[in-house]
């Protein structure tokens, strides 16, 4: 019952900060890029795969929930781009535009798309519920693997099904777990904090 009532009509950053400016949207996104670069330190590798687990895929998703589909890819462009100009934000501290052509590059890329995809659905009502929060995050999800498991193909010259075996399958039960946990604070969080109701 107590699932089904929670609520939130728009991003959740406009619940917690109503009073938009330029200061605020900057701050907003520099933050949260720093919050990716963290993220990726945040991880491991896996032996059989040249994509490794992080924690970004919660970020990126939460990202576009709370700050909306514009704030969100932008934060994403932004710290992509500090890890393009040298900063040491990519996984295991890697930097440079050389990182984005590799293995992870169509991941990257797709975070772009998937915070877009995410926050456009949760201004669209898509975070009112537990159950339409989650569906949003999954499609930013499904999004996201589209551009990278194209590009790992691509990049290795493999068949579909071996690029969906080193970069889609390992991940599954971790990133249901990831949706699973964001899909249950977004409405609550919302209502919580008092987003009116209709």
């Amino acid at each position: 019952m107590f699932m089904r009532d929670t609520t939130l009509r728009s991003p959740l950053v406009d619940v917690i900060w109503p009073a938009r400016s330029l200061t605020r949207d900057s701050l907003l996104v520099i933050a949260t890029s720093l919050l990716l670069a963290l993220s990726a330190q945040v991880g491991f590798p896996l032996p059989f795969s040249p994509v490794p687990v992080t924690f970004q895929t919660f970020v990126v998703l939460a990202a576009g929930a709370v700050l909306g589909s514009r704030l969100g890819a932008l934060s994403v462009l932004v710290y992509l781009t500090e890890g393009m100009i040298g900063l040491p934000f990519f996984a295991k501290g890697a930097a440079g535009i050389a990182y984005l052509r590799g293995a992870t590059g169509g991941y990257l890329l797709g975070f772009v798309a998937a915070a877009f995809v995410v926050g456009l659905l949760v201004e669209r009502g898509w975070g009112r519920k537990v159950s339409t929060a989650m569906m949003a995050m999954g499609i930013g999800n499904v999004v996201l693997y589209v551009f990278g498991i194209a590009w790992l193909q691509t990049i290795l010259n493999i068949s579909t099904t071996k690029a969906l075996f080193l970069g889609l399958y390992p991940f599954i039960a971790g990133d249901l777990y990831k949706i699973g946990i964001g899909a249950l604070l977004l409405p609550v969080l919302g209502n919580f904090l008092g987003n009116p109701k209709d």
